[in-house]
């Protein structure tokens, strides 16, 4: 009696597994009938189904995600770029996907999304130049690529969330290119600025000259003027000293002459009338002339008839007292 219970029971537990179903939070679930669409889009929950002849199958909603290898694009400068990028994906229409997939397989998804997307990205590059790509725009390019690539995948059942590019590169044979176009174009402008600073360096130095000629312009006015100054007061000086006593005068500018003229070693021929000796012979009227002609007794003077000749002794010259400028020779014959 308990055989045939546990048996029925066991039968009905089986047929209860096999009539039902489960659908996670991150599934939806299509239900057949004879190979036939019966319900999609089955959320999550339990769910029952008429064993052997209803079938479920099962497809995830969670964000896939699609790797592209690098890609040949031509640019709007008939220039190829080499372009890596990737989708984030998911599943919009599970009725819709499995019929555009042929049995929702996610490789066959994955090949006809990505077929799309590069579709999207040459009509994007091609009316684009590197440097825009590059640039700021790239993230128009992507904008726009999102929106057009997801109005294609819309036939397919899926929503495409995010697209980017993670890297664009040229090959070889056009890297060497652009690179040596962006060497010369930092060296043209490498030239440019030190065009304008060897153009600031020269301004400069122009300035500084034309300043050092201002300076070296007045200050040798200055002095012209401080030296005709000095020589005005100095000929003011003479000229006082001059109308005091013009004998003593006239002997001392002598004596400046002779400590000046009579080195040692030094021979002098002058003629007995010469004015040069005028206070060695005693001609001068001043008595302190005479008393230094006396005081010059280490002089030696030897006259002939027609010529005096005149010798210092081989002793140092008396250093001079006084200082004077001018011409003493001149000054002495007063």
């Amino acid at each position: 009696m308990k055989k045939p219970i546990l048996a029925m029971v066991g039968l009905l537990l089986v047929l209860l597994f096999l009539a039902s179903y489960t659908v996670d939070q991150r599934e939806k679930a299509i239900e057949f009938r004879f190979g036939e669409i019966l319900k999609a889009d089955i959320g999550s929950g339990l769910h029952f189904k008429i064993p052997f002849i209803e079938t479920v199958k099962k497809f995830p909603t969670t964000i896939q995600t699609l790797n592209s290898r690098s890609e040949r694009f031509l640019t709007g400068e008939k220039k190829y770029v080499l372009v890596d990028f990737f989708v984030k994906w998911r599943i919009d229409d599970v009725s819709t996907f499995y019929r555009a997939t042929g049995g929702g397989r996610l490789e066959a998804a994955g090949s006809r999304l990505e077929d799309i997307m590069k579709d999207g990205l040459r009509n994007e590059f091609s009316r684009r130049t590197i440097e825009e790509a590059l640039s700021e725009e790239r993230d128009a390019i992507m904008r726009g690529l999102e929106q057009k690539s997801n109005e294609a995948a819309k036939q397919l059942g899926i929503d495409i969330i995010d697209v980017r590019v993670s890297r664009i590169d040229f090959p070889e044979q056009v890297s060497e290119s652009v690179f040596e176009r962006m060497r010369s174009e930092r060296q043209r402008v490498a030239q440019d600025f030190r065009s304008r600073g060897q153009e600031e360096a020269e301004k400069i130095k122009a300035a500084a000259d034309r300043s050092a000629m201002v300076i070296m312009a007045e200050a040798y006015k200055e002095a012209e003027q401080i030296r005709g100054e000095g020589d005005a007061q100095a000929a003011e000086i003479y000229a006082n000293a001059y109308q005091i006593d013009s004998e003593f005068f006239a002997f001392y500018r002598s004596l400046d002459a002779y400590r000046k003229t009579l080195r040692q070693d030094t021979t002098m021929v002058l003629k007995p009338d010469s004015a040069f000796l005028r206070y060695f012979l005693g001609a001068g009227e001043s008595p302190t002339a005479k008393q230094t002609a006396a005081k010059k007794s280490a002089t030696t003077t030897t006259i002939a008839p027609d010529v005096n000749v005149l010798q210092t002794p081989a002793t140092p010259a008396e250093p001079a007292q006084f200082g004077t400028t001018g011409d003493t020779t001149g000054m002495a014959t007063q």
